[in-house]
Order: structure tokens, then C-alpha cells, then sequence
């Protein structure tokens, strides 16, 4: 997939779309799955238990409770896209209808170590 093409899908009004939207203007790196299609709610489960592991490490998300949601009222075939944000400190991750023409949710997690790495090059140790 092109990158206008899922910067095109990026366009709720919700927070994690809006920064992954941003991500990629900025040159995020991105990956769009073609393979392996699964049911969203197949994938509600799993993500649902990451989401309860990364709360309890106390890991920053942004919109995983709606993902989960959303995956779960609508059965069906679904891709997942991952962004990673230039400076890598969000990764934001698509979930696309199967053949990739609508945004069924999206998502985003702080890296597990919090910060960009150019604030990690200038912090004094």
C-alpha cells in the first residue's frame, strides 16, 4: 500500500489516526501485512490481552480500548498496519478491512523506554 493511499484512510477524527496521520507526513516508517487475514474479532482477543499486559507495565497506549471495541462489533475479515513514528517513540498500528479500503480502527503505543532517541542522546548520564 502506498502511503497517500493509508494516510487517505487516516482521516478520523479519533487521536490515534490523527497522530499516525502525522507520523507518516513526518516519514514514518510503514508496514501494511498482505497475508495471514484473520477476523477482527479473532484479533480483539489478542490485542485485548496486550492491552491488559501493557497496562499493567504502565506502557502509555492511545486508543486501544475503542480498537478493541471496534474489532469486536465487526466480524470480518481485517489487515493490520504498523507506523513507526521517525524519531521512534510511538508505533501506531492500522486495522484495515480485509481487502485495505477502510480504517476499522487504529491505535498507538509509546515505545517501552518513554522517549525519542534524540532526547536519549542528549540526556546527561
Amino acid at each position: 500500500m502506498e502511503r497517500h493511499e493509508l494516510m487517505r484512510l487516516l482521516v478520523g477524527d479519533d487521536a490515534p489516526s490523527q497522530a499516525a496521520r502525522v507520523a507518516l507526513a513526518g516519514g514514518a516508517e510503514y508496514i501494511v501485512l498482505e497475508g495471514g487475514l484473520r477476523l477482527s474479532d479473532s484479533h480483539a482477543g489478542i490485542f485485548a490481552i496486550r492491552l491488559r499486559f501493557m497496562q499493567r507495565k504502565g506502557v502509555e497506549t492511545l486508543g486501544w480500548e475503542r480498537a478493541v471495541r471496534l474489532l469486536r462489533e465487526r466480524a470480518q475479515p481485517i489487515r493490520i498496519g504498523y507506523i513507526t513514528a521517525s524519531d521512534r517513540s510511538w508505533i501506531y498500528t492500522a486495522f484495515l478491512t480485509g481487502d485495505g479500503s477502510e480504517l476499522v480502527a487504529s491505535a498507538g503505543v509509546r515505545r517501552p523506554d518513554g522517549e525519542p532517541e534524540e532526547e536519549r542522546a542528549q540526556t546527561p548520564l
